[in-house]
């Protein structure tokens, strides 16, 4: 997510005591910009050691992403191949040996440009369900979308909509598909402004869920236009914070009911501070470009189209906004968006909020690491609590 992102910003910072004030300036706006710029392209932050398609396995250098068990993406050679990669075999001597369920395509080789991802899935049709591609009617223009029809086709009343998180397309919700199809739901995979996939705004920036929600809302209208009575939001990592303004602004409410979120964002504020910290940020710099953020005069700085009211988007401190049954899905060691807020407000809403933590499954990856407790959580919930 932005925390990875941020290493350059992070670089310049720590050099702070030889910076003058205008360079201090510098390292604020660049955290800033980094914040809410559409980022196209991802870290390439692991190393592939070793191919042993004898053996069906791959090894890759020793990190948090390349330990945890489960099953996985891996783009290679700066994103021109991608593999599956499945469960651990051996641990040792700074490198991790995984099994290799499969290359998609490219050729797979020892290269230190790699990248692993929670997407597993890259193209709706692997799923092996009926899949239409769609057009939703937004205020910019016309964002593609997946819909995948409930096993009872088109006369399902029950949708889901998924919306993908920071620096991700609506690949991201594909994994979660089955779950909720075995539930009897119809699936939109939606994408949103400034994602690649959707139209741009003029600013070319994200606004953090509080201008992204407006293409949500136009998806949810077309739910509404196709049948949908009762609607569950998916929200995953920023996506999530997507879903809270959705909920908390939409005209028609009264068609959702029911929110599941998965790593979110709870509070932005909360969030860019504790990924701050972990790159050693000044707090200084941290402040200053938060308040770049947020500052109507800063726009030629950011080229943000309006400033982002940040203390808005604390739903720890706007737990009595919400009312709709709320499902969140979050691992302790998540390392880019802390647990802390989810925790907070499964604690001062109890009533409506159901929180499944998890303590090794790190950031929008719990279903990777432990898929069967995922969705039998996500399943029990909808029965339980959707009407």
């Amino acid at each position: 997510m932005i925390a990875k992102s941020l290493w350059t910003a992070a670089g310049i910072a720590g050099g702070l005591v030889l910076l003058t004030a205008a360079g201090a300036g510098f390292v604020m706006a660049r955290v800033a910009l980094t914040v809410i710029t559409p980022v196209r392209k991802r870290p390439q932050n692991q190393s592939i050691r070793a191919v042993d398609r004898d053996a069906g396995t791959l090894t890759l250098k020793d990190t948090p992403d390349a330990a945890v068990p489960g099953r996985y993406g891996l783009w290679f050679d700066d994103e021109s191949g991608y593999a599956k990669i499945g469960g651990l075999v051996e641990r040792a001597d700074g490198v991790v040996t995984r099994t290799l369920e499969e290359v998609l395509f490219g050729d797979l080789h020892p290269t230190w440009k790699a990248r692993i991802t929670g997407y597993y899935y890259l193209e709706p049709e692997e799923l092996g369900l009926p899949v239409r591609s769609v057009s939703i009617e937004t205020e910019l223009g016309e964002a593609p979308a997946w819909v995948f029809p409930a096993p009872d086709g088109e006369t399902s009343e029950r949708w889901v909509i998924q919306v993908h998180g920071w620096g991700a397309t609506r690949q991201e919700g594909l994994r979660a598909v089955p779950t909720f199809r075995e539930q009897g739901y119809t699936s939109l995979l939606a994408s949103y402004r400034n994602d690649g996939d959707a139209p741009e705004s003029a600013d070319r920036r994200y606004g953090l869920g509080g201008t992204e929600w407006r293409d949500i809302d136009a998806a949810i209208a077309y739910a509404r236009d196709n049948g949908a009575r009762s609607i569950v939001l998916m929200g995953w990592s920023m996506g999530g914070a997507v879903v809270l303004q959705t909920i908390t602004r939409t005209p028609m409410s009264d068609l959702i009911h029911g929110i599941v979120l998965e790593s979110p964002v709870i509070d932005w504020i909360d969030t860019l501070e504790y990924q701050a910290r972990l790159l050693r940020l000044p707090n200084p710099i941290t402040q200053g470009a938060l308040r770049l953020i947020e500052s109507t005069w800063s726009a030629p700085i950011t080229g943000l189209g309006a400033p982002i009211d940040l203390a808005s988007m604390n739903f720890v401190a706007r737990a009595s906004d919400l009312n709709l049954p709320t499902l969140i899905l979050h691992s302790d060691d998540d390392g880019f968006v802390p647990s802390t807020a989810s925790r907070a407000l499964a604690e001062a809403r109890s009533d409506i909020v159901t929180l499944v933590p998890f303590a090794t499954a790190l950031h929008t990856k719990l279903w990777n690491y432990d898929e069967e407790r995922w969705k039998t959580s996500i399943a029990g919930w909808l029965g339980e609590h959707i009407r």
